[in-house]
């Protein structure tokens, strides 16, 4: 193993002519100065898998920016979470440059004296990450602040392995943001593919031309109150779908399967609930959680999962209960709530088998790629934190 330089964080940001500090605090900001439109204003809820997340976020005005000019991100910056989740943080990329670090951050700027990419990945490993929550401070919720930052101990190497490193890392990285990125994109097209034969009804008419654009019959159905195409049927989802419970896990042991609550896959199992094609609807919690399943998976109790009844429909059920909005059909009042009483009333439109099948065969296209993508990511992923704290020690180099 190589011996590399240990300095604190503190002594490379004076090395560095960086800096450690705390976002504004409340007396510099009030809750009153944020607006609807302005300056990203990074918080802790927007640091998610150690990158930035603003698909919620809130702004401040251009003018409370340059008072607080100081609190303005650049590239290369990193940004942890003062308190709660100590461990979150996330490096700042040429996209979030000129954002605001928001109250409740702490900003890590180290100037020119280690790349700032190998600090990030330094910061993730299992051993760092232990170590900021073993110092964080506070009883009831752990803190963190600039002190403590600043005593982080870091193993030093000379800059040409700091920078292989960390390129091999955000290689892998950059590969798995990217399979995102097209899954993103996949899940659009199979979505706009659905809306396009489904709601707009321009699915292909016997001779191959949009149905409803070229003149197909449509005929008003009472229950839906709409016009729907001649000869499709129009029932409750209890007649297409069985909706089943999902059961308590804590006593399977650790396997290969996932186990779904209303979060998203909760852990790994050794057996399965279900091994069908299946759709997943959240019963209790967050309830925008919907999952298509076309493999063995474990249910718990917080979601159902559904035993398809006819032939070639499942990927249509999911679109068409995915426009349902979930989330409007709440029944609950501490805890958002699902009952099987208000699905299995829900009215559906059920095309032609011929139809069905068509788009089925489509859209699994769709299904299957994103499968492999996210397969690949897993193995990436894996890979990326087997090598993460052997190249942070020296018992694997980059040649």
């Amino acid at each position: 193993m190589i011996e590399w330089d240990q300095k604190t964080l503190g002594e490379l940001v004076v090395l560095g002519k960086g800096f450690i500090q705390t976002g504004p605090f409340g007396s510099q900001l009030h809750a009153s100065d944020y607006v609807e439109v302005g300056i990203p204003c990074l918080m802790p809820v927007n640091l998610k898998q150690n990158k930035i997340d603003v698909s919620v976020v809130s702004y401040v005005s251009s003018k409370d920016a340059k008072r607080l000019s100081k609190h303005l991100v650049k590239s290369g910056d990193i940004i942890y979470s003062r308190r709660g989740d100590v461990t979150q943080k996330a490096i700042i990329t040429d996209e979030e440059e000129g954002f605001f670090c928001g109250t409740g951050c702490l900003l890590v700027r180290t100037g020119n004296s280690i790349n700032p990419r190998y600090l990030f990945y330094y910061l993730s490993t299992p051993e760092s990450k232990s170590w900021i929550k073993n110092h964080a401070v506070g009883i009831t919720m752990p803190n963190l602040n600039t002190k403590i930052l600043g005593e982080f101990p870091i193993a030093l190497p000379e800059s040409i392995t700091q920078q292989k490193i960390a390129s091999v890392l955000s290689s892998l990285d950059s590969k798995i943001e990217l399979n995102n990125r097209i899954n993103t994109q996949l899940e659009a097209m199979a979505k706009t593919l659905y809306d396009y034969w489904f709601v707009q009804f321009d699915f292909p008419d016997k001779n191959g031309k949009p149905y409803k654009t070229s003149g197909g019959k449509m005929v008003w159905n009472e229950a839906l109150k709409r016009e729907v195409p001649e000869g499709w049927e129009v029932d409750d989802l209890f007649k297409v779908a069985e909706i089943k419970y999902g059961k308590d896990h804590k006593k399977l042991e650790s396997g290969a399967i996932p186990a779904y609550g209303s979060g998203g896959i909760m852990r790994l199992v050794n057996q399965s609930i279900y091994d069908k094609e299946s759709i997943l609807i959240p019963r209790k919690g967050s309830l925008s959680n919907l999952f298509y399943i076309n493999k063995p998976f474990w249910s718990v109790d917080t979601m159902f999962y559904t035993k398809i009844k006819s032939n070639y429909i499942g990927k249509y059920l999911f679109f068409f209960i995915e426009t349902l909005n979930l989330p409007s059909l709440n029944v609950g009042t501490a805890v958002p709530s699902l009952t099987t009483e208000v699905l299995n009333q829900l009215k559906i439109m059920i095309p032609p088998e011929t139809i069905l099948k068509s788009f089925q065969e489509k859209a699994t296209t769709f299904f299957e790629m994103k499968e492999h993508n996210v397969i690949e990511n897993q193995k990436l992923t894996d890979l990326r934190d087997w090598l993460l704290p052997m190249l942070m020690n020296g018992q694997v180099q980059v040649n």
